[in-house]
């Protein structure tokens, strides 16, 4: 028996009814634990996330998670997105924003309150609790928005391009994390333009082109990708811009 999932099924959208859609008869079953998705400017991945987050309804096809319909009040309690920029609310703190993140997702105002400051601290952001928005930098203001996609107990949390902005203490961090959400059983979708950018420690990876899957698998099956005189340190890398010459090419 399979295992509920986040599915896309043959999903059309264009951001325009004039212009042809970015994607065209999709279809995409969300792998347990944590994946990666990778593809070029223009092949989707956005797009992919904020259908997935009922953020952007497709013109035809359907998003469900568990037999719910994407746009239901349910549906969004269980999918947490955090896309790729964030928006730093004024006069707010980042235990505010957080909270109020919790409150949009229908926590009662109290609970909210609480968990923001343990997803907070979740993203290393305990110091800057009481800190205006506002004057974060950029990487505090991005794991601000990782706390709040975490803070109402989503069991699926889609990023888009979270490690942007972050140094590499951060993304230190930033992988411990998403470790231990994967290993209480949230699933993980994140897009990077970095090819390198946690697909070794991924336990599955997605290519798009151009709208279309040019490969998804377990992350052995990426990288074996790659040819047999890669250099240490080089096979993501490697494994991805082959694909990507195969899906051009093809």
């Amino acid at each position: 028996m399979s295992r509920t999932t986040l599915e896309l099924s043959a999903c059309t959208f264009a951001y325009r009814r004039w212009l042809p859609p970015v994607l065209k008869d999709f279809t995409y079953r969300l792998p347990q634990g944590l994946t990666i998705l990778l593809g070029p400017n223009g092949a989707g991945k956005s797009t992919a996330l904020r259908l997935a987050a009922s953020v952007s309804r497709p013109r035809a096809g359907t998003v469900t998670f568990d037999g719910l319909a994407a746009g239901t009040k349910g549906y969004r309690q269980a999918v947490a997105w955090m896309p790729q920029h964030i928006t730093a609310m004024s006069g707010l703190t980042a235990r505010e924003q957080v909270a109020y993140t919790g409150w949009l997702k229908g926590m009662a105002k109290a609970d909210a309150w609480e968990q923001a400051a343990g997803a907070l601290d979740r993203v290393g952001l305990t110091p800057q609790t009481d800190t205006k928005v506002k004057r974060l930098s950029g990487g505090q203001l991005r794991r601000v928005g990782v706390a709040s996609a975490l803070v109402h107990g989503a069991r699926v949390l889609l990023l888009d391009e979270p490690t942007a902005g972050m140094d590499p203490r951060q993304r230190r961090v930033f992988r411990e994390l998403l470790q231990q959400v994967t290993d209480a059983g949230v699933q993980v979708l994140m897009s990077t333009h970095d090819v390198t950018d946690l697909a070794e420690e991924a336990d599955h990876v997605t290519v798009l082109d151009v709208g279309a899957i040019a490969f998804s698998g377990p992350t052995e099956e990426f990288l074996a990708h790659a040819p047999a005189d890669t250099a240490a340190g080089r096979t993501a890398e490697a494994a991805y811009s082959l694909l990507a010459e195969s899906a051009g090419g093809s």
